[in-house]
């Protein structure tokens, strides 16, 4: 069975080394070559044709952000997953290569360049899980989640329409890119809030809330305890916080906790869609994006439950489909959509008289 080939693109010499040292370790991986410079890369790329790129940030001639965009004008669905420093400028970056497309980042070593777990607990699982849903021929044995026979059947309406009151979205790994898109879709005269869990560290988090605001007309900040639900307002989890909306008499607000990681996942998708569920009942609209596991799920069932309504991201346009597909193949989902269909059909649901059809392409 052929490996998985993985291209290391950085500027520091010593950690091209180390990399490349432990992923040639692993019997299922292979670093097909490394370069200096996203310039350099870009033009070993049609050579190499590798599986999964790893690209530093922060390189002279062309940095990874520069370089990233580049590539996705080629190469669109070549995974990427970015290798940066935890500090607030690499934070910074990371956030907007993920929302530029990259599909998951691993914080590169310290200073003593610890490579063990930082290579073998983050990196090389994101190599493998990328390289499998790329559909690389050393992955092709891998079982992958697929929809059973009904998702791939048209809207399931259900009567009678209920009026949105909020809408809730979960996402894992490639979220942030799915979500970029996704809020550029919503008009200027948006009357709904949106809380989103998106599966991130602290820091990150509120730097996707600030990127998330430069996408869309709403007013989009990382979530705060006490914070009054309001619409045309978003918020964004905060990392290491489970976020929750509570009714406290006629208003709703934010809540935060540090209890124990759900789906060991804190943020957790399902704790916010059952908090949602129990608070307005029917009035639900949950979203899952692409993700790996299963966080979301149990969330979704309390949703629908409550009469609330379930919308997914299809298989092909995920860049993991775990999350959304163990919703799919509960029968949870009303409708099974394409991310570039997704953001009209949340305004259909939810502001039917702005809505407009979505143009196929």
């Amino acid at each position: 069975m052929s490996k998985i080939r993985v291209f290391v693109v950085d500027d520091a010499s010593a950690v091209r080394r180390l990399v490349t040292n432990a992923l040639n370790r692993d019997p299922d991986l292979e670093v097909a070559g490394t370069a200096a410079d996203g310039r350099m890369a870009l033009a070993r790329l049609a050579e190499l044709r590798p599986d999964v790129v790893l690209l530093d940030l922060e390189m002279p001639v062309m940095d990874g952000l520069e370089t990233l965009v580049a590539l996705r004008k080629t190469h669109p669905r070549l995974p990427v997953i970015m290798f940066s420093r935890h500090t607030q400028r690499g934070v910074e970056a990371t956030v907007r290569a993920l929302t530029l497309g990259a599909d998951d980042y691993v914080p590169k070593p310290g200073d003593g360049l610890d490579v063990g777990p930082c290579i073998e607990e983050l990196l090389i699982p994101k190599i493998k899980l990328l390289a499998r849903r790329a559909g690389s021929p050393a992955m092709a044995a891998t079982p992958t989640i697929r929809a059973s026979p009904s998702t791939d059947s048209p809207a399931r309406p259900r009567t009678p329409p209920r009026h949105v009151e909020i809408v809730v979205i979960g996402a894992s790994t490639g979220g942030p890119n799915a979500l970029a898109e996704l809020f550029t879709s919503f008009p200027s005269d948006w009357s709904v809030p949106i809380v989103v869990v998106q599966h991130m560290p602290p820091d990150f988090t509120a730097r996707l809330a600030e990127r998330l605001a430069e996408k869309s007309p709403l007013r989009i900040r990382e979530g705060v305890a006490r914070e009054l639900v309001s619409a045309a307002q978003g918020w964004v989890a905060p990392g290491d916080h489970h976020l929750l909306v509570r009714r406290e008499g006629n208003a709703v607000r934010l809540a935060c906790n540090r209890k124990p990681p759900v789906n060991s996942c804190r943020p957790s998708v399902d704790v916010l869609f059952c908090s949602a569920a129990e608070t307005y009942g029917p009035g639900v609209l949950a979203v899952v994006l692409t993700g790996m596991g299963q966080d979301g799920l149990r969330g979704c069932e309390s949703v629908r439950a409550a009469g609330g309504q379930v919308l997914v991201q299809d298989e092909a346009s995920s860049v993991v489909w775990s999350m959304p597909g163990a919703v799919a193949q509960a029968g949870l989902a009303d409708q099974i959509l394409p991310l570039k269909h997704l953001g009209p059909e949340i305004i259909r649901c939810a502001q039917p008289d702005q809505a407009a059809p979505s143009k196929e392409s």
